[in-house]
This record gives structure tokens, C-alpha cells and sequence, in this order.
């Protein structure tokens, strides 16, 4: 189950898509931050992948969600940092996978890519499973050697 508060920010070609998400993760009571874009104004993507890797890496979340035009700048942008682990899930199966054997940190969503059910459904796996550790934390240390 979710095990914390969530990190969310967008772009603005995330921004409608990240409102959709926000609501949802109310209605089944999880509480989000959102650290922005708080409009549909042109913007630039890393700013907003900066602000929720550096609140997971601060301890503040334990995961987060970065959304924009097709999840691929955000995932980018947030891999940048060691410690995060960013996926850009464009379907079930990644999301599960992400997080069994990769313990991913922050999903990556394309507003463009996805519909909003869609991207709920991905965005529910991603949320409800968990890292297997084992054989797969040998790896995860090794990606911030």
C-alpha cells in the first residue's frame, strides 16, 4: 500500500493531466504537495524535476510524480540525480516492474501519450506495489556507485 505523502509537479504540457492526478490521489485520501506549474504558461521542465527530486532526497517524500508532454523529459531530468530513480511507465507492466525489481522513486507520466484513466491505472500500480529487494538492492546500490 502507499506508504507516504506524494511529490507531485508538471510543466505546463503536464498541467491538466497533473490536476486529474491530484484529484484522484484526494478522493482515496493520499495527501500531495504540488511544487508546481500552477499555470499552462510555457515553462521549463527540469526546474520542476529538481524541486521533487531534491524533496525525496531530503527525506521529505519517499516518492513522487513528474508529469509532462510524454513523461520522457521529466524521466530525464530527474535521473540526473543520484539516488533517484525515475520511470517513464506507459503501461502497467513497466510501472510493476519499476517498482519490484528497480524500487523506483519517481513516475514520469505523459500528458500526451496517456488519458487520464490510463494514467490513473498505471499510476495505481505504481503506488500499490513493492520493491522485492533480494538480488535487485545488489543492483539499486550499484546504480549510485
Amino acid at each position: 500500500m502507499i506508504d507516504s505523502d506524494i511529490a507531485i509537479a508538471s510543466d505546463h504540457g503536464g498541467f491538466d493531466l497533473k490536476n486529474e492526478i491530484i484529484k484522484y490521489l484526494a478522493s482515496i485520501n493520499v495527501k500531495v504537495f504540488d511544487f508546481g506549474a500552477y499555470d499552462k504558461n510555457s515553462c521549463d521542465y527540469p526546474i520542476y524535476a529538481k524541486k521533487v527530486a531534491n524533496a525525496i532526497l531530503n527525506g521529505e517524500f519517499k516518492r513522487g510524480i513528474l508529469i509532462c508532454g510524454t513523461g520522457i523529459g521529466m524521466q530525464m531530468a530527474a535521473n540526473r540525480f543520484k539516488g533517484i530513480r525515475a520511470v517513464c511507465a506507459q503501461n502497467c507492466y513497466c510501472a510493476r516492474m519499476s517498482r519490484q525489481h528497480n524500487d523506483s522513486n519517481i513516475l514520469t507520466l505523459g500528458q500526451r501519450v496517456l488519458g487520464v484513466d490510463n494514467a490513473i491505472e498505471i499510476l495505481n500500480v505504481w503506488l500499490n506495489t513493492e520493491f522485492e529487494g533480494g538480488r535487485h538492492q545488489r543492483r539499486i546500490e550499484m546504480l549510485d556507485d
